[in-house]
């Protein structure tokens, strides 16, 4: 039997909220906090906040976490004068890193440069094992000066270890618009990559590949599964393969105020059919999870997290 772990911020106007926080749950619909709803790791480099969070867990074992190196809260007043333009070109062109053997236990945080000057600030990586290549695809959205820091594409880099990395290169851009916030999960031999389209459509859309760097074609049933949501109100694609075989696909919702904010799901009998059905009433949340990723684990690891405490004094 598996259990599930979504690793998320908390869209706060304070420091604490853009760290690391857990929610742990037996079947991917009711979910509980971890340590009491505090963060479970906290981001003291780079722009000492973290948001838009990947887990995954390689084939040794080993846990990795991956994060945009953003605080709004210490940055958006401050170095950023209050301006999303001004984060996109001249934000971090880092990724924050933590591992861990058994979830509780962490590694010092870890400022991974994948970006150099030619890119603006790297945001909501993701991670996708390539069985082919035996190594692990960071993706993630970025400005770049190959068009003037216009619109963002996904770019992709390559690991075997996460401590060595590939030069960037384009996993994809999308013609009439910025794409953003990329997820990407593997179906029956084939790659299913959602993302957020900035415009045409302003909202989630859902591609699939026969490979993992693409090229990648839109799955236009998906467009009528999603086509009563408010466009450009949601964010943040991440999705999980329950158990029983479904697909659970969980939007971040940010059309309402920071306190409201968090996932609607939507469930879905395998990803190739673009067919989700929103189901709001069967998922409960402690509070609003902000944009992260599910990792299914161990009864064992999830009963370790559920009783998982931190003191103030121990971060």
């Amino acid at each position: 039997m598996q259990a599930y772990l979504f690793v998320h911020f908390k869209e706060k106007r304070t420091p604490d909220g853009e760290q690391v926080y857990f929610g742990i749950s037996k079947d991917g619909f009711h979910w509980e906090e971890v340590n009491g709803g505090n963060p479970v790791l906290w981001s003291y480099y780079g722009d000492k906040g973290v948001r838009d969070f990947t887990i995954t867990r390689t084939k040794e074992g080993k846990f990795v976490i991956l994060a945009t190196d953003l605080s709004l809260s210490y940055g958006m007043l401050n170095q950023y004068q209050h301006s999303w333009d001004e984060i996109s070109r001249n934000g971090s062109k880092c990724l924050v890193l933590w591992e861990s053997d058994d979830l509780i236990h962490w590694s010092s945080q870890r400022m991974i440069q994948l970006g150099d000057e030619n890119f603006g600030c790297l945001w909501a990586p993701d991670v996708i094992y390539d069985k082919h290549n035996d190594d692990y695809v960071i993706h993630w959205s970025s400005s770049h000066s190959s068009n003037q820091y216009g619109e963002k594409g996904i770019y992709y880099s390559r690991t075997k270890d996460f401590g060595n990395f590939t030069e960037p290169q384009v996993l994809i851009r999308k013609a009439d618009s910025g794409v953003i916030d990329s997820a990407m999960y593997e179906e029956d031999g084939k790659y299913y990559l959602f993302l957020k389209s900035e415009k045409n459509p302003a909202g989630i859309i859902l591609m699939e590949s026969e490979h993992i760097t693409g090229p990648f074609e839109k799955i236009d049933a998906f467009d009528r599964s999603v086509a009563s949501l408010q466009a450009g109100q949601y964010e943040a694609p991440t999705a999980v393969k329950l158990e029983d075989g479904r697909w659970c696909l969980f939007l971040d919702f940010y059309g309402v105020s920071a306190e409201e904010q968090g996932y609607v799901p939507f469930v879905a009998e395998q990803l190739s059919t673009g067919e989700f059905v929103r189901s709001d009433q069967s998922f409960r949340f402690p509070y609003g999870f902000k944009h992260g990723t599910i990792l299914p684990i161990t009864m064992d690891e999830y009963e370790k997290l559920q009783g998982y405490t931190k003191k103030p004094s121990e971060y």
